[in-house]
């Protein structure tokens, strides 16, 4: 007699039930437990890594992204309006900007903006030191994305929306700003978030500015702890460090989506 398609899906659960538990048994069982808790959790060097990791490296993070951000997020919003203008030299201007640096990795951006630019103009630095670089280089970055996700928002705006607008004496301009971006900004939050994550992490790169200790980020900090323990507990505080960060805005992102979601 032939097997139903339920049965068939649950036997097929069962066997990979079965073998997920004989890779974690067969894990369990050979690994250097010791070795293991040696190397990556040694609460010894974990604490000697505090309060520092905290008060300077986490919070260093956290200014980076947060001026990237915010520059990011303003140009986005130019260039976006950019790509939408009728004038066509705005839009090759804005295509181009957009084009281009979500094509060039934002490690190249960093090594053009540190190193590139004392070359091109002699004398010439970037206000604010490694804080400037950081919200000029990681922005750009972002505010090519950005502007694409602030672009496809306006567009979703039902067109009705603006019209309705012009019909009670605005001009385009005073539309656009008093009615159709503030509905464009509440359809891309979630999108925008998930940007601000991204950056969270590329602020990883700052290290190749070559920091000093007050103004390392949170990889710096763990790739000093690493060179100099020679053990990689460093990395793995790092890494929770981030998960501080990031976790809740992921949860931020997953409440948001399903409360857009409830109000289609």
């Amino acid at each position: 007699m032939a097997t139903s398609p339920r049965k068939r899906a649950q036997r097929n659960r069962l066997i990979q039930y079965a073998v997920l538990a004989i890779v974690v048994l067969a894990f369990a069982v050979t690994a250097d437990w010791a070795k293991l808790g040696e190397t990556f959790f040694n609460l010894e060097i974990a604490a000697g890594m505090f309060p520092d990791v905290l008060v300077v490296a986490l919070k260093n993070t956290v200014i980076y992204t947060a001026c990237a951000f915010a520059f990011g997020l303003v140009l986005g919003l130019v260039l976006a309006l950019m790509r939408l203008s009728p004038v066509a030299p705005y839009r090759w201007i804005a295509t181009g900007i957009i084009e281009f640096f979500r094509g060039v990795p934002a490690l190249v951006v960093f090594i053009a903006f540190q190193y590139g630019l004392p070359v091109a103009f002699p004398g010439r630095q970037i206000p604010g030191g490694t804080l400037g670089v950081v919200t000029i280089a990681l922005g750009l970055v972002g505010a090519a994305y950005m502007a694409e996700t602030i672009r496809a928002g306006i567009q979703a705006v039902p067109k009705g929306q603006a019209e309705a607008a012009r019909s009670l004496g605005m001009s385009s301009s005073r539309a656009m700003i008093s009615v159709v971006i503030p509905q464009a900004f509440r359809i891309v939050l979630p999108p925008l978030t998930n940007e601000l994550i991204l950056l969270t992490k590329d602020s990883s790169l700052v290290y190749v500015l070559g920091l000093s200790l007050a103004t390392y980020e949170l990889t710096s900090f763990g790739r000093q702890g690493l060179n100099t323990e020679n053990n990689l507990t460093p990395l793995v505080v790092v890494a929770l460090c981030y998960l501080l960060i990031t976790v809740p805005l992921s949860i931020l992102v997953r409440q948001m989506e399903r409360r857009a979601e409830r109000a289609r």
